[in-house]
C-alpha cells in the first residue's frame, strides 16, 4: 500500500478512493473564465483541478481561484522556482514540478521548505518525451526504466531537503511503456501514483488508450489518482475517468448497462433498443445493473447478476429481475416495461 498525501482535503494513497483529476485550458490569469471551467469540471465529478502556471500573472491569480473553487487546485509549473514559491504563498493545494529542472540546490530547498511549512504536496511528473539526455543515452531511449530512474532522481532531490510529501507520475503516449513504468515504480517504492497516458489523442481513441492503460493498472491495484488526457473539452476527461473507474469496479455511480453482442439467435432489433435504454438510464441515479439481452432462452440466466433486465424474442420478450422472469410483453413494450421496473426498485 502506498503512503498517503492530502491535497486540500482530498486524500490520495493509503487505500483512499482513487480520485479524478483534470486540467483547465483557459488562461489562468483570466480568473472568471478559469473559475467557470473549474466549476464545470467539479459539476461533472472532477475532484482535483490542475491549472497551468506559465508566468507570474498566473501564479498571482491562484489566490482568487482558490477563493472561488469548489475543489482543490494544483499548480502546474515548469523550470521557474519563483512561480512555485508564489503559488505556495497564494495558497495552492498541490504543486506539480520537477525539482531537477528548477536549478540549484538552494532553489529546490526553498520550494521544499515553502511547501513543507504549508502542508503542500508535490507531484513529480515524468514524461517520456522530455527525459534527461544522460538517461536517454544510458538506456538507449525513453524506456520505462529510464522514466523510473528520472522520477527517482527528482524524488531524491526533495528527500535530500527533508521533503517526502510526494506523488509520482510516469506518462508516455505508449500504453505498454506507461504500464511497465508504473509497475516498476509500484514494485519498488511506496509513493502514491498519479496515473495517466499522455498525448493520448482525441476523445474516442484517447479514451480507449486511457481505458487500456489506466484501467489495466487499476485492475492490478496500481494507482491512487488519475487524469484522462484528451484533445477535447476537459469535462469529457472527467466523464471518461468516471467510466473507467466504473468499468474496473472502483466507482458505483448510477446504473450500469450490460448487453449482449447479438448473434444469429437474436430476433429483435437489439442494437437500437440497447442504445435507447442507455439514453434513458442517463436520467437514473440508482446504483443498479440493467441488462438488455437478445435471447429469451439464455438471456435471463446469463444476466442473473443484473438487478433488472429485458430479453427479446420474436415479436415479444420478457422482463426479469435477478434472472427470474416477471412478465412477458410485446416487443414495443419491453423498454417501457423495463423502465417501470427500474422506477419500482
Amino acid at each position: 500500500m502506498t503512503r498517503t498525501i492530502n491535497v486540500g482535503g482530498v486524500s490520495i494513497g493509503g487505500g483512499s478512493p482513487v480520485s479524478i483529476q483534470s486540467m483547465t485550458n483557459t488562461p489562468t490569469h483570466d480568473v472568471e473564465a478559469t473559475l467557470a471551467q473549474i466549476r464545470a469540471l467539479a459539476a461533472a465529478g472532477c475532484e482535483i483541478v490542475r491549472v497551468a502556471v506559465p508566468d507570474m500573472a498566473a501564479a498571482k491569480a491562484i489566490g482568487a481561484l482558490k477563493a472561488g473553487s469548489p475543489v482543490p487546485l494544483v499548480a502546474d509549473i515548469h523550470f521557474d522556482y519563483r512561480l512555485a514559491l508564489e503559488a505556495a504563498e497564494q495558497g495552492i493545494d498541490k504543486i506539480r514540478i520537477n525539482p531537477g529542472n528548477i536549478g540549484s540546490s538552494d532553489r529546490v530547498e526553498a520550494v521544499a521548505k515553502a511547501c513543507r511549512e504549508r502542508g503542500i504536496p508535490i507531484r513529480v511528473g515524468v514524461n517520456g518525451g522530455s527525459l534527461e539526455k544522460d538517461l536517454l543515452a544510458k538506456y538507449g531511449g525513453p524506456t520505462p526504466e529510464a522514466m523510473v530512474d528520472s522520477a527517482l532522481g527528482h524524488v531524491r532531490l526533495l528527500e535530500k531537503h527533508g521533503f517526502e510529501d510526494i506523488c509520482v507520475s510516469l506518462k508516455t503516449s505508449s500504453v505498454p511503456a506507461t504500464m511497465h513504468a508504473y509497475r516498476l515504480m509500484a514494485e519498488r517504492y511506496d509513493y502514491p501514483l498519479h496515473l495517466g497516458v499522455t498525448e493520448a489523442g482525441t476523445r474516442e481513441m484517447g479514451e480507449l488508450k486511457a481505458a487500456a492503460g489506466i484501467g489495466g493498472l487499476l485492475a492490478l491495484d496500481i494507482g491512487d489518482t488519475l487524469r484522462v488526457s484528451l484533445t477535447a473539452d476537459p469535462v469529457e476527461e472527467v466523464y471518461a475517468a468516471r467510466r473507467i473507474l466504473k468499468a474496473v469496479g472502483l466507482r458505483r455511480v448510477g446504473p450500469e448497462l450490460i448487453s449482449c453482442p447479438t448473434c444469429g439467435r437474436t430476433q429483435i432489433d437489439l442494437i437500437p433498443m440497447a442504445r435507447r435504454v442507455e439514453e434513458l438510464l442517463k436520467r437514473v441515479d440508482k446504483p443498479i445493473t440493467v441488462a438488455v439481452m437478445g435471447c429469451v432462452v439464455n438471456g435471463p440466466g446469463e444476466a442473473r447478476h443484473a438487478d433488472v433486465g429485458l430479453a427479446g424474442g420474436k415479436g415479444e420478450g420478457v422482463l426479469f429481475q435477478h434472472g427470474e422472469i416477471v412478465a412477458r410483453v410485446p416487443e414495443d413494450q419491453l423498454v417501457p416495461g423495463l423502465m417501470k421496473l427500474i422506477e419500482e426498485l
